[in-house]
């Protein structure tokens, strides 16, 4: 899978660009600020409809504009694809494949596959666990582009749910009058399970080339595991923590690979129970919103104990593995891998090795402030970028 040309209108700080990229390494270089992660980002959008760098759309349209365009022809045995996608300040956004419309803009998920590593990377190891749900959903949706529906539908019903539970907690409605909330329990409990049983099969499948991966960058000998702490195995107790987030370190909680019909049997359970705490809080208290993918190197959570280098090995590695496990399951070639100013956050060493393991896939697309940082041993394709400006030199 590559992409064989780009281009931009009123995306970030682009007026217009056009530009066409080759099979292979593709550098990306300039000074901060002048747009080279913004190409890339396009990409990376296109691939996930989410950006690595903000929360939502808006800010991707430029600020004297009220829409943005990406449109890129990416090619896959040796079948050219147009995709096009809309981005509008009012109104709802778009997506186009060979200029007919989709029914709906995320249907656009799966036809291009990407794998972004970027410095904000290593939050995923040592901040909260937003940042690994991030990353671990990301995967199972490229995986399996239908999740996107399936994390869609959880949110609508998320968001009502937790309405019908603050209007309660404020009317103090009681008995027969909350007979609403069982049907929003049911479609909590049928979206959930499905993101639970996903992100533990994700993460089932992973795990073998972590390590490989983790082997292969880092220094010292370790064994990352991926963990799968659940709210729905955590008592009353844990789950009113003042934290949006169930503790990392609360005893128990670790799921393990159950089938469906366990999981939603769960799931049931821990909403009956905790019923009484959700109406006096007003907000749900368990579900994937609130789980955890604890990251184990060795005996220990890397969160807390892993060294600087370490949690930079983990974040390389979580990304590698992802582009083995994309290309085992892929019909369409590599993902493509985006690198966005991250040689510049790494000693000489791993540089090197990252260099080693990207080398040879189908096409690799890096920005760096500057060229030193980058491996010679890559033998690239350079363009430079400034004042929104594209050349290929």
């Amino acid at each position: 899978m590559l992409v064989k040309h780009l281009t931009l209108a009123s995306f970030r700080n682009y007026g217009t660009l056009e530009v066409a990229f080759e099979p292979g390494i593709n550098l990306i270089i300039g000074p901060n600020g002048q747009g080279k992660t913004n190409m890339v980002e396009a990409v990376r959008y296109m691939s996930v409809l989410s950006s690595h760098r903000v929360a939502g759309y808006q800010p991707l349209i430029n600020s004297k504009a009220n829409s943005a365009i990406v449109r890129a022809m990416v090619s896959s045995e040796e079948r050219d694809v147009l995709l096009e996608i809309e981005l509008n300040r009012e109104g709802k956004n778009k997506a186009r494949v060979n200029k007919a419309d989709l029914p709906r803009i995320r249907d656009i998920i799966g036809i291009v596959q990407s794998v972004t590593f970027a410095p904000e990377d290593i939050d995923i190891v040592r901040r909260d666990p937003t940042n690994r749900r991030a990353f671990i959903d990301e995967l199972v949706v490229q995986h399996r582009p239908r999740m996107a529906g399936v994390y869609a539908d959880y949110e609508r019903v998320l968001k009502q749910r937790n309405a019908l539970l603050k209007s309660a907690k404020i009317t103090k409605t009681t008995g027969s009058a909350l007979s609403t909330l069982d049907a929003w329990d049911a479609s909590l409990v049928q979206y959930g399970t499905e993101i639970v049983s996903a992100r533990l099969n994700i993460a089932q499948l992973l795990q073998p080339h972590l390590f490989d991966a983790y082997q292969k960058i880092a220094t010292s000998n370790n064994e990352p595991r991926l963990v799968y702490r659940s709210s729905l195995l955590v008592d009353t107790a844990g789950l009113l923590s003042d934290s949006p987030d169930v503790a990392e370190d609360l005893a128990g909680g670790n799921l393990e690979n159950l089938d469906r019909d366990a999981i939603a049997a769960m799931f049931s359970a821990k909403l009956a129970e905790i019923r009484p705490k959700e109406l006096e809080r007003g907000i749900t208290l368990a579900g994937p919103q609130r789980d955890d993918i604890v990251l184990m190197l060795g005996e220990l959570p890397a969160k807390g104990y892993a060294s600087h280098g370490e949690m930079w090995s983990y974040a390389l590695a979580l990304r590698l593995a992802s582009i083995e496990l994309l290309k085992q399951e892929s019909r369409t070639g590599d993902p493509i891998l985006i690198l966005d100013d991250v040689f510049a956050e790494l000693d000489a060493g791993r540089r090197l090795r990252l260099a080693e393991l990207i080398a040879n896939n189908e096409q690799v697309l890096i920005t760096a402030a500057a060229e030193e940082d980058v491996p010679a041993i890559l033998t690239a394709t350079r363009f430079a970028v400034k004042q929104a400006v594209v050349t290929r030199v």
